[in-house]
Order: structure tokens, then C-alpha cells, then sequence
């Protein structure tokens, strides 16, 4: 028991510890002054990618879990969300502030003229609802299946942040393509694997 109770918080420090160097890294570039001519731009893309890259490896704990068998993954399946968020709320706040000045009516025009916008805002406020609903008191307040319907509705956050990372791109690029091959084969292979879960078990309570 103390085994894995230092494991955990083994692996737990780790991931803060990784989550850390892309906002490390950041600043010494801001600090240098090495983000190039449009460091505004570089600064609100940069957050925007790590803010993906943490939705990703949380859609994929469900699907590793399920292949590996190792259980203790959904223990750490929250704070990587949590990362995601945070990078998140970093790169809306870098628009705000770095941008935009907190010009609202500028900001009101975006949202109009560049449909993009609306779509990464829609997948955020998804996002803000999934972390205030991510503690143990609000999981016992929804109940436990309540919240697990909330909670799938990450996949449709996703999918909008792909659509929005899609769409920011001027012109046809690869690398928004690849995470969005990539959140396919995530969400096919966690419905495969569930599928073929329940098919085992419904097997194995016919043979009982």
C-alpha cells in the first residue's frame, strides 16, 4: 500500500514537474526576447498548443488504460485535464490582454468576423465547466452517472478545438490534420475497447 501511495505521488510530481517546462520555457523566451517578430502571436499560439497537447494525453489515459489494464491511470486522468485547462485559460487570457487590450468591442468583431474564434471559445467554456465540476464534492452533488454523462462531453470540446485549430491555419497545413488523425483514432479506439469490454463481460455472465 505505501508501494503505490509513493508511486502515485511519484508520477503525480512528474507530470507537474513536465507541465511546468512549456510555461518555463516561455517566459525565459519572453524574458530573451527570442519569440520573433510577432511575439504576441507566438506567445497566444504557444499556449494554445500546449492546451491541446494536455487534452490529448487526457483523452488518451481511458484508451491506455483499457490496453494496459493498469487501473491507477485514471488517478491521474484529472490533473492532466486540469493542465489543459490551465493552458487554456492562459491562452484566452493572452488574446484578452496581449491582443486585444481588453478592447471588448474589438473583441465582439473578432468573434464575428472570424468564425475560428467562436469555435475555440465554445470548446473552452466547455473545458471551464468540466474542471469546476472536476472535485469530489461535485461529483457526489451530480452523482456518479450524471457526472460521467457531463464529463463525455469533453470529446465535443475536443473536436471543437480541433476545428479551431483547423481553421486558424492560413492555407492548407499538415500539422493540424495529424491531431485531428490523432483524436480520431482516440475516440475509435475507446469506443472499440468499451465495445469489446462489455462484450467480454456480458460473456463471462452468461458462462456463470
Amino acid at each position: 500500500m505505501a508501494t503505490n501511495q509513493q508511486f502515485y505521488w511519484a508520477v503525480k510530481f512528474l507530470i507537474w514537474l513536465l507541465a511546468a517546462l512549456p510555461i518555463a520555457w516561455l517566459s525565459w523566451s519572453i524574458l530573451q526576447k527570442t519569440l520573433g517578430p510577432n511575439p504576441a502571436e507566438a506567445i497566444d499560439r504557444f499556449l494554445g498548443y500546449w492546451a491541446l497537447v494536455f487534452l490529448w494525453i487526457t483523452l488518451a489515459v481511458t484508451p491506455l488504460r483499457l490496453i494496459t489494464g493498469l487501473g491507477q491511470l485514471i488517478r491521474f486522468r484529472r490533473l492532466l485535464g486540469l493542465f489543459s485547462f490551465f493552458y487554456a485559460v492562459l491562452h484566452l487570457f493572452s488574446y484578452l490582454t496581449i491582443n486585444q487590450f481588453f478592447d471588448w468591442v474589438a473583441i465582439w468583431e473578432d468573434l464575428l468576423k472570424r468564425n475560428y474564434i467562436m469555435f475555440g471559445f465554445f470548446g473552452f467554456i466547455i473545458l471551464t465547466i468540466l474542471a469546476a465540476t472536476s472535485t469530489t464534492t461535485m461529483i457526489k452533488r451530480l452523482g456518479a452517472g450524471n457526472w460521467n454523462r457531463l464529463h463525455k462531453s469533453i470529446y465535443i470540446s475536443a473536436i471543437l478545438i480541433t476545428i479551431h485549430f483547423i481553421m486558424i491555419r492560413k492555407g492548407f497545413q499538415l500539422e493540424p490534420f495529424v491531431y485531428a488523425a490523432v483524436l480520431l483514432l482516440l475516440l475509435t479506439s475507446r469506443f472499440k475497447l468499451k465495445h469489446r469490454r462489455s462484450r467480454k463481460r456480458k460473456f463471462l455472465s452468461l458462462k456463470k
